[in-house]
């Protein structure tokens, strides 16, 4: 199988899960920091991530033949920064069930393709865009109160966009913790290996408020966030996937991985791109390689999920959240782009956008529903066109 697999192609598979390790997971970390979950909890959350990217990803990559890269979901991720919190851990998986078995009814029924065009994307980017926006506006106080830390992060981040945008965000958090060190940041952090372990069951649990502020947006913004710009990034380079095919597997994978914690295993979208263009190998033909080797990874990773967890939990909390809202930073920029671009679904977006970023609650739902709901209303009241009544002579 691994008799053509140049040097280049075995780097990209490696570095697409390591930029996923390195940035984007870190949300999940801060998620988990404000939802109080213990180690052990975290832990069978990596490890059900992993085991569901790495499983379906392997057999995607090699069944067909593609560079199909998985991933937990990022987007997913930022709606349990703000939704966790305010949800028991048991009715939080009941949520994941629950969006699991939304996504695998998606893709088995077909129904994908047809779904995306009804909705109003703008909505949805918009919805994404509300949710983000309260913790990448985080970096604003924290660079007030961690001015040594977060500002040369910041700046590190911002200088490797442009310089070297796919390592920006590993550039900044080695350079946080390089300064960390410094300073003597790591010194009273407690160890928690001997905490950490592998997967662990939650009997779920089933309530609306799992329903609203979990389920319901974590499957929106998995199929909007992830899905839909999984498949373009295949398509541009000319892999021919049927959407029903990840789409069901996915979901199926997700919907068994939830009580473990795991709260979705998408498709990638923008790590993707690094496995599916002439970069990773000069044949298309031969690109799938760099999937299996990513889907490798993944499950390398999940056997020492435990290590990695204590690892990941030895960062100050000060760094975990400069360096999950930088890793937002650019999913919020094309998200608001997505929102605003399209001028029949402005208003309704900007109106989604602002409910959603307020975090209201109101009878025990949370912003993402409420959000969805308004912005709904106002697309529809700005597309009402009164029939005028025909007076006769």
């Amino acid at each position: 199988m691994f008799k053509h697999l140049p040097p280049s192609t075995l780097i990209t598979g490696v570095l697409t899960i390591a930029v996923g390790y390195t940035g984007p997971f870190l949300i999940i970390v801060h998620a988990a920091q404000q939802a109080g979950l213990t180690p052990a909890q975290l832990a069978s959350w990596l490890w059900a991530v992993s085991l569901g990217s790495g499983v379906a990803g392997l057999w995607l990559s090699w069944r067909w033949k593609m560079p199909v890269i998985t991933a937990w979901s990022t987007p997913g991720a930022a709606v349990l920064l703000a939704s966790l919190p305010g949800v028991p851990y048991a009715e939080a998986v009941g949520g994941f069930v629950l969006a699991g078995l939304a996504v695998w009814l998606v893709g088995v029924s077909g129904a994908f393709d047809a779904l995306m065009k009804r909705f109003p994307p703008a909505l949805a980017a918009a919805l994404l865009a509300g949710i983000l926006f309260r913790f990448v506006v985080e970096l604003v106080p924290a660079a007030r109160d961690h001015a040594a830390l977060v500002l040369p992060m910041a700046l590190a981040f911002f200088a490797g966009r442009r310089l070297w945008p796919r390592y920006a965000l590993m550039v900044a958090l080695l350079l946080g913790c390089v300064l960390l060190a410094l300073q003597g940041g790591f010194a009273a952090t407690p160890t928690l290996a001997a905490t950490a372990s592998g997967p662990l069951w939650t009997t779920p649990q089933f309530s609306v408020a799992g329903l609203s502020n979990i389920a319901l947006p974590l499957a929106l913004v998995a199929l909007t966030g992830q899905f839909l710009p999984g498949m373009a990034v295949l398509k541009n380079d000319g892999y021919d996937l049927p959407a029903r095919v990840p789409v069901s597997l996915l979901g199926g994978v997700s919907l068994l991985l939830a009580p473990f914690g795991g709260h979705g295993v998408v498709l990638a979208a923008i790590t993707a791109a690094m496995c599916t263009g002439p970069e990773c190998h000069p044949d298309p033909q031969q690109r799938w390689k760099a999937g299996v080797v990513a889907a490798l990874s993944y499950l390398l990773v999940a056997a020492v999920g435990g290590s990695l967890v204590a690892l990941l939990l030895v960062l100050p909390k000060a760094l975990v959240m400069a360096a999950a809202a930088l890793a937002l930073f650019g999913t919020l920029a094309s998200s608001l782009s997505a929102a605003l671009g399209n001028d029949s679904q402005r208003e309704a977006a900007l109106l989604t956008f602002v409910v959603a970023a307020s975090g209201v609650s109101i009878a025990g739902i949370g912003a993402p529903l409420w959000a969805l709901l308004a912005g709904v209303a106002a697309s529809a009241v700005l597309r009402w066109q009164p029939r005028l009544a025909v007076r006769g002579a």
